[in-house]
């Protein structure tokens, strides 16, 4: 076990780890039955996009859900109503903290990942890294940004590949 000391005390890193994860917290609703999801590596992608945002504290839910789900939101909070990846809001913001929301669609990773020659599970995932990669100001209206999105998505989803 490694250790970080100051002048004044020694952190282990196990007990700055559980510190980081009382701060970010992060809640997963599944709303579906068509795709088995990973609570685990979902928690990791997104921690791991707040923290390398500086966001040291967050109340954050996930809810992954079905296309009626996902389509009667898009309808109603941005006038669309056709079923969509992933929905995000951000709720509250300030320096270093973050409150939000981001919802995925189950049923259309797994379409999406079918034409792609991909798993529904990493399509999920990237999803969930979309809407985090939003609630950290990541936009995606101009193809430079849709192109700087993609990259950021990629790099989170090698990463987590890679079990770092």
């Amino acid at each position: 076990m490694r250790r970080h000391c100051g002048k004044a005390r020694c952190i282990d890193e196990t007990a700055k780890t559980a510190i980081v994860r009382q701060l970010i917290q992060i809640a997963i609703a599944n709303k579906q039955r068509h795709l088995k999801i990973d609570r685990r590596l979902i928690r990791r992608a997104v921690r791991q996009v707040l923290q390398d945002h500086g966001i040291k504290e967050a109340l954050l839910s996930v809810a992954v859900v079905e296309d009626a789900t996902i389509a009667e939101l898009h309808a109603r909070y941005l006038g669309d109503p056709e079923p969509t990846d992933v929905l995000s809001f951000l709720l509250e913001q300030s320096p270093g903290t973050l409150e939000g929301e981001v919802i995925v669609s189950a049923q259309t990773a797994a379409a999406v990942a079918r034409r792609y020659h991909s798993s529904p599970e990493v399509e999920l995932l990237r999803y969930v890294i979309h809407g985090t990669l939003h609630l950290v100001g990541y936009a995606d209206a101009t193809k430079a940004e849709r192109l700087r999105m993609r990259a950021r998505e990629r790099h989170y989803l090698r990463w987590l590949h890679e079990g770092s």
